[in-house]
Parts: C-alpha cells; sequence; structure tokens
C-alpha cells in the first residue's frame, strides 16, 4: 500500500512497493472522498502497470550526493528507519582528545640550547631534572632551556651517557616545572598513536602525531665513537633536526620514547621521511638513574 504520507527526502518514494492506486467507480453519490495522496495522479481505466522509471529522480539524487555530501546522512536517516543513525561509527579517540594530550604534555616540554647547537628535552622527575638526549649538550657543561611560558633558565649537566644518547639537566630551580607521566611499566605497540613534541629547526612547542610503526629496531645512537647499536622505537611522527631529546608520547600523554634520531636518503639535507627513532622511556631513566648515582 503507498504511503499516505510520504517522508522528505531525495525525490518521490520509488521501488517494488510503491504502486499508485486506480481510481474507484461509482454509480451513486457518496461522502466527499478523503483528497488523494499530493503524489499520485488518476491512472486511465487500463490495468495499473508500474510506472515507468525516469532518469529525473535518479540525477537529483547523484547531484545532491555530490553537492552536499554532509547531508548524506541525514538523507539516509529520512529514507530509512525512523530513528536516524550515524553515517559511520564514531572514531576510538575524537581529534579534541589528542588537542587536551597535548596542552597536558607541553608544559613538561623545554627547549634546549648548548654551546653547538638546540634540541629538545622534558622534566623527568619532581625535582624538575630534565632528560635529553647526549648529542644534544654536546659535552657542554651548561647549557640554557626555555620554558613553555617564555622563561629561560640556566642548566647544570649533571652527566651524560654517550652509548644510550642520554643526558641529564638540573635547572637552576625547580619553580613552575612540572615532570611528565613516564609510561616505564607498559610496553607499546605496533600502530598505537603517538606524539612527538619539540623543537625542530628551533620552532618550540611543536607537535606532530603518528603511530609506533615498529618495535626494537636496531639502530645507532648518539655521534662518534661514543655512540652505539641500541634497540629503538620506529614511528611515523614527523620528527627533524631539533626534535632530538624531545617526548614520544602515547594517546594518554605518558612519555614512551626520547626522540633521538631519523633516517634520511639524503645525508646532506637531513629531514623527515616517515621514519624516526626514539629511545624507550624505560631504557633511558635507567641510563639517567646511573648518572644521578655517578655511575
Amino acid at each position: 500500500m503507498p504511503d499516505p504520507h510520504p517522508r522528505s527526502g531525495l525525490g518521490e518514494p520509488r521501488g517494488p512497493s510503491f504502486l499508485p492506486g486506480r481510481p474507484r467507480e461509482h454509480t451513486e453519490p457518496l461522502a466527499p472522498p478523503a483528497p488523494p495522496p499530493s503524489h499520485t495522479t488518476p491512472q486511465p481505466q487500463s490495468p495499473p502497470r508500474r510506472p515507468p522509471r525516469t532518469s529525473r529522480p535518479l540525477a537529483a539524487a547523484v547531484l545532491a550526493a555530490v553537492l552536499a555530501g554532509g547531508l548524506a546522512g541525514y538523507a539516509a536517516g529520512e529514507l530509512g528507519d525512523d530513528d536516524p543513525v550515524p553515517a559511520s561509527a564514531p572514531a576510538a579517540r575524537a581529534p579534541g582528545d589528542l588537542q587536551a594530550v597535548a596542552a597536558r604534555v607541553l608544559p613538561s616540554v623545554v627547549s634546549v640550547r648548548a654551546d653547538r647547537g638546540q634540541g629538545s628535552g622534558f622534566v623527568f622527575d619532581e625535582r624538575g631534572r630534565i632528560l635529553t638526549n647526549a648529542h644534544v649538550v654536546d659535552g657542554s657543561s651548561r647549557v640554557s632551556v626555555e620554558l613553555q611560558d617564555g622563561r629561560r633558565l640556566t642548566a647544570e649537566v649533571i652527566g651524560d651517557d654517550p652509548a644510550h644518547d642520554v643526558a641529564v639537566l638540573e635547572p637552576e630551580t625547580s619553580r613552575g616545572l612540572r615532570a611528565a607521566d613516564l609510561a616505564t611499566g607498559t610496553r607499546p605497540a605496533v600502530g598505537d598513536t603517538v606524539l612527538a613534541i619539540g623543537s625542530p629547526l628551533g620552532l618550540s612547542g611543536t607537535v606532530t602525531s603518528g603511530i609506533v610503526s615498529a618495535l626494537d629496531r636496531s639502530v645507532r645512537l648518539g655521534e662518534g665513537s661514543g655512540g652505539g647499536q641500541q634497540r629503538a622505537l620506529q614511528t611515523d611522527a614527523s620528527i627533524n633536526p631539533g626534535n632530538s631529546g624531545g617526548p614520544l608520547v602515547d594517546d594518554e600523554g605518558r612519555v614512551i620514547g626520547i626522540n633521538t634520531a631519523i633516517a634520511t636518503l639524503d645525508q646532506n639535507r637531513g629531514g623527515s621521511i616517515g621514519i624516526g627513532f626514539a629511545i624507550p622511556v624505560g631504557d633511558a631513566v635507567d641510563a639517567a638513574r646511573t648518572i644521578i648515582d655517578g655511575g
């Protein structure tokens, strides 16, 4: 039976279940009939036939889908079940959540300027001490660190471990410094969402996103004779010179690694090609504790 109250949507109702009815014949006056549905017209006395399909409604539907893709979900809801349903399942984590993660971690990240270059670091304990790469400090005894609020502090290089490419800094004051959360008790998985935070090319507070691409990659960390082959996390989050020493964090804002190296196709013009490496945070913290203890 035709729906006496057709819903709005893309054109008239169509399909095998829709057949216009034929007009009724009466030999004597009857009560005034109800007005026919607006979408039907009287048919001749010949047996009812399915109305031929025309290209007009179909063309209108295609045009609507192309020009107003954002309305496709609404139209499907109008022509389908009574309760509209979303066009697709929601993402497991909304973009706003990553914004919150970045906002939470950024206050713990610093820019590091040494005698021969610059890099990044992050506060890793309640005393305000900072983790960075050994190749960032490059043998310096004192460096300058810039906080996210613009303050600049002098920091002493407590020590470094070139084999693991880790260095520990102690700033002149811990006031206003907040330690980042460390994921030392968990192991990331391939495919996990990550953010890389640091100061690539001196652009402090830069955040890039990607995934964990691989675990336990054997890479050479550090520079010169002090560096050695160590295991590392691989990520496709964009990492460039200046990111060294900055944190790689998971989608809960916990540090899972220290960004330290990238693979490049041109040694003279190094830049991100989607293959970066980070020291696992557990290895970095173990090396830092040894440095602090004077080992």
